[in-house]
């Protein structure tokens, strides 16, 4: 089993280990951050699930029917969590504005504060966990359920500011304020997950940086080659695609090309974050115009 595919399992054991505990404290002391917090959890607990069985379908190589792979369910599967995030957060401004508007008196607010303190701590530790397996794997999916478990962070955090002063002032309406306040800044994560996994979706270039990386690597690679064009990138999952074409002197041996067009892709790939699929068209001319009239 594959580190990304370990990572959602362990989030899914950890949501549903907080699903119960939250919720029972949260019921018995009927504050609504931490019942918030309790659905925020099982939101987390059916995202790792999909994550799962998403993973595993974009971990599938290549075949006849998929010739460039799965990797972009990995885009969707963020999408789709970011809708559920946005489900989420906006379920939680409703709760709290409906406490707002009717306040209900908190009880035993120490368990509550208890709980969401030991809330805190094992989402600290899934956390790094987690930020450890992006590293080193650059998945889409695991980044998305990183930025999730980053915001629960939060929220947890903003919860047991909210209830230490409710404790200490009475100050029921602060409890509902502080939900509204992190479940705003959930939504805006949210967006971007979704906006990301979109740019993938539609095949956006890789990032400024990378191009330009790709663009200065076979400028000054070898003196045989004189000039390149159409180069076009994508991203899909943890797999980058670059396709480009080389315009080699005319005096050139195929082999000798050939050589250097597989040196280049070594460079290429030493240089990049991801997985690199490379091909590389090899030209005796520039015929870029020739090439564009042919898309007209």
């Amino acid at each position: 089993m594959t580190s990304s595919r370990k990572a959602t399992i362990v989030s899914t054991l950890t949501a549903v280990f907080l699903i119960v505990v939250k919720l029972v404290v949260g019921v018995l002391t009927g504050t609504i951050s931490v019942i918030a917090s309790a659905v925020d959890s099982g939101l987390d607990m059916v995202i790792s699930l999909l994550n799962f069985f998403a993973i595993r379908e974009a971990e599938k190589p290549f075949d006849k029917k998929y010739n460039y792979g799965r990797a972009k369910i990995e885009s969707l599967a963020s999408m789709l969590e970011g809708l559920i995030i946005i489900g989420s957060g906006s379920f939680i401004i409703y709760t709290a504005i409906q406490k707002i508007i009717n306040p209900q008196p908190l009880a035993f607010l120490q368990y509550a504060i208890l709980v969401m303190l030991l809330s805190m701590s094992i989402t600290a530790f899934l956390v790094k966990y987690l930020n450890n397996v992006f590293s080193k794997t650059n998945s889409l999916i695991i980044q998305a359920d990183l930025l999730h478990y980053k915001s629960d962070l939060y929220f947890n955090g903003g919860v047991l500011i909210a209830l230490g002063i409710v404790y200490f002032t009475n100050l029921i309406i602060i409890d509902a304020i502080v939900s509204i306040l992190i479940s705003i800044y959930i939504i805006y994560c949210a967006m971007e997950l979704i906006k990301n996994g979109y740019f993938i979706v539609m095949d956006r270039s890789l990032d400024e940086d990378s191009v330009n990386h790709i663009k200065e690597l076979i400028k000054d690679f070898n003196s045989k080659v004189m000039d390149f064009h159409s180069l076009r990138t994508r991203r899909s999952g943890n797999l980058c695609f670059i396709d480009v074409h080389i315009v080699f002197t005319k005096d050139i041996l195929l082999q000798e090309a050939h050589q250097i067009s597989e040196s280049l892709e070594k460079k290429i790939r030493e240089k990049l974050d991801c997985k690199c699929v490379m091909n590389i068209h090899l030209d005796p001319e520039d015929d870029e115009q020739k090439e564009l009239n042919n898309y007209l």
